[in-house]
């Protein structure tokens, strides 16, 4: 029998683990898996887990949102790359992007269970943060990039999805323009932009939608976006339309493929990094490492 490291974050999901944890193990255990759970007691402990314990499991299996496998990712990069084990995700959160992109079972513990039995390890790409960490679907900063982790986390288990969009409403007076220069594999570009990411993903906050047929996850290559500072409303307007229609090589919205991105700004800018807060630079640089872990799909 195989065995599985299963890290689980309690408080994703409104802590819904409890209804169907049971049956889940069950369910692994009968696949052939013998299960070894760890629960997380706060930032970071899953990354500490899966770097200890990963090496000496088959598979190493998070229950959580886009955050705990963002820390998972990370605590398996550290390994010696024949030591990373494949990951198993079962999509417990609020936003669940990374489940988007990957179609997996999302908020359905046993169907994601078995996706982990039956499924096949890919590669994918993660990226380095500032020469100190890693990310798994996103780095970005400017308008809305910090509603996910400034959310109060009682609204989030209340409201769900629902409180990520009303933080953003609330958070529309308070957009501001950054001035920056951007490096990336064929170009420089400097402007006033009111978002800037880098993304190995076809869904941003459930928010932000990529054509799935454009993106590969295993390439070598994120996706850099960026959109300009609007001047007035009917400029907002525009972008507004083209996020919606998913235009982006119009005016204000540009969107290319590299292998790195480096950002110099003005003045210290603070960045998300997988949804949580990332700080604050001067000067980022962010690169791909290409299919650095495997990832059951």
């Amino acid at each position: 029998m195989k065995k599985l490291l299963f890290i689980v974050n309690p408080m994703a999901g409104k802590g819904a683990y409890k209804t169907n944890f049971g049956e889940t193990l069950y369910t692994l255990h009968a696949g052939g898996i013998v299960p070894t759970v760890r629960f997380t007691a706060g930032r970071g402990d899953a990354t500490a887990i899966a770097e200890a314990e990963g090496a000496d499991y088959d598979v190493v299996c998070c229950l959580g949102g886009d955050g705990t496998l963002s820390e998972v990712m990370e605590g398996i990069v550290r390994l010696p790359e024949p030591s990373r084990p494949p990951i198993g995700y079962i999509p417990l959160g609020t936003a669940n992007d990374v489940a988007t992109t990957l179609n997996l079972p999302k908020n359905n513990m046993l169907a994601a269970a078995r996706r982990v039995l039956h499924g096949q390890p890919m590669d994918f790409d993660v990226g380095t943060f500032a020469g100190a960490g890693t990310f798994t679907y996103v780095a970005a900063f400017g308008a809305f990039t910090d509603v996910s982790y400034e959310t109060p986390q009682q609204e989030k288990q209340a409201l769900g999805h629902f409180a990520y969009v009303l933080e953003g409403m609330m958070r529309l007076p308070k957009i501001t323009k950054y001035h920056a220069r951007v490096e990336y594999d064929n170009g420089v570009l400097e402007d006033d932009f009111l978002f800037g990411g880098v993304m190995n993903s076809t869904s941003v906050a459930g928010l932000i939608h990529l054509n799935s047929d454009k993106i590969r996850l295993d390439d070598g290559l994120f996706e850099l976006a960026l959109v300009k500072s609007p001047k007035n409303i009917a400029d907002l307007r525009a972008i507004l339309t083209d996020l919606r229609e998913r235009t982006y090589d119009g005016r204000f919205i540009k969107l290319v493929p590299t292998s790195f991105a480096r950002f110099t700004f003005t003045q210290p800018v603070a960045w998300t990094r997988d949804g949580e807060d990332g700080g604050s630079f001067e000067q980022i640089e962010l690169r791909n490492l290409n299919r650095a872990v495997k990832i059951i799909v």
